[in-house]
C-alpha cells in the first residue's frame, strides 16, 4: 500500500510517518521501481501502537525501545513493565501537581469581592513577593 492508504488505516498523517521513518521508530519501506514508499501490515500495526503510545503522552525514546524490544519476542517484559510504570509515575506527578494549580487558582477566583481593577484582589495577590 501506499502512504497515504498506510496514514489512513493508521489514523496518522503522511508527514507524520516520514518523520518516524526519519527517526527511526519506523523501518524505511520498500521502494517499488517509481520511487514510491510501498508498506505491509506489519507497518499498520506499528504505527497504531506508537500512536497508542503516544495517546498514553509516552516519549519518542521510550516508544522506539519498545519497538525494537518486539524484535525479540522471548525476552523479557521488564523493559516494558519499566517503562509503563515510570510513564505512571510521571502522570500521577502531573496530577498532583495539577491539584495544586487548581487549588491556588480556585483561591485567587474566590480572593475579589471588587470591581475596580485598583482594589482587585486577584492582582494584588499576583504582584506581591
Amino acid at each position: 500500500m501506499k502512504i497515504s492508504e498506510l496514514a489512513s488505516i493508521a489514523q496518522v498523517s503522511v508527514k507524520t510517518i516520514r518523520y518516524y521513518e526519519q527517526i527511526g521508530i519506523l523501518s524505511p519501506p520498500i521502494r517499488t521501481s517509481n520511487g514510491y514508499r510501498h508498506y505491509q501490515q506489519k507497518d499498520i500495526e506499528t504505527l497504531v501502537f506508537i500512536r497508542r503510545c503516544r495517546e498514553l503522552n509516552i516519549g519518542l525514546d521510550d516508544i522506539k525501545r519498545l519497538v525494537d524490544t518486539q524484535q525479540d519476542p522471548k525476552s523479557s517484559c521488564a523493559l516494558v513493565d519499566n517503562i509503563i510504570a515510570e510513564q505512571l509515575a510521571r502522570i500521577q506527578q502531573t496530577q498532583r501537581e495539577l491539584a495544586l494549580l487548581e487549588q491556588s487558582l480556585a483561591a485567587l477566583a474566590s480572593c475579589c469581592k471588587s470591581h475596580q481593577i485598583k482594589d482587585c484582589s486577584i492582582l494584588q495577590t499576583l504582584k506581591s513577593v
